[in-house]
């Protein structure tokens, strides 16, 4: 059986770094918690939809690092621009996939050019 090896653009101290505040334990604890209520019929497999945890992104600190406008980031984005600025300022917060979309363009600012 050959090794498996996965590849990455980020680095082994990147890679650390996205997972510093990821307590493993925890959710280990959770989904063994949860097989157990179902084993003992106190709850039922729809309720276990797994939840994904979000990475945390700013909006402003990513725009500004790409150097673009409002209006540009959200034509990447393809949001409106006052969706934008409804972000930058907290009035809300980014969908769970214009979340994970604005992460990976964090991590990689290259993704902006193939989105363009």
């Amino acid at each position: 059986m050959s090794e498996i090896r996965f590849k990455s653009s980020l680095s082994v101290e990147e890679i650390d770094q996205n997972f510093k505040n990821t307590d493993f334990f925890s959710g280990l604890m959770e989904g063994l918690n949860e097989a157990l209520a179902y084993e003992k019929g106190k709850a039922s497999a729809e309720t276990f939809a797994r939840k994904q945890s979000l990475p945390d992104v700013n909006v402003l600190d990513v725009r500004t690092a790409l150097s673009m406008t409002q209006k540009t980031f959200a034509k990447v984005l393809g949001v409106s621009c006052r969706t934008v600025e409804a972000w930058e300022c907290g009035k809300s917060t980014p969908t769970p996939t214009a979340k994970k979309l604005i992460y990976l363009i964090q991590q990689d600012h290259s993704l902006v050019e193939k989105l363009n």
